[in-house]
């Protein structure tokens, strides 16, 4: 027997994760990761922006949250197991 998988919406795991790192994540149920992503938004790359790489490394980070959201929505949907 599968175990019942609830569906998560890509789209909306995207969406959240553009307005805030780690929202996409949480929304999937990988709290860890999501709380991973939004700590290291406000204490790595916040405090960075005063010595001027924060720019680059919040952009890395924010990209990397919405297709990291994206990509394990799609893996939840599919049954695969996500990290």
């Amino acid at each position: 027997m599968v175990p019942y998988v609830r569906r998560k919406d890509a789209g909306v795991a995207t969406l959240l994760s553009f307005f805030l790192p780690g929202a996409g994540q949480i929304y999937n149920g990988q709290i860890g990761k999501g709380l991973g992503f939004l700590l290291v938004s406000i204490f790595v790359n916040f405090p960075l922006m005063f010595v001027g790489v924060g720019f680059l490394t919040g952009l890395i980070t924010w990209i990397w949250a919405m297709i990291d959201a994206h990509s394990s929505a799609e893996k939840i949907n599919r049954g695969q197991i996500v990290v």
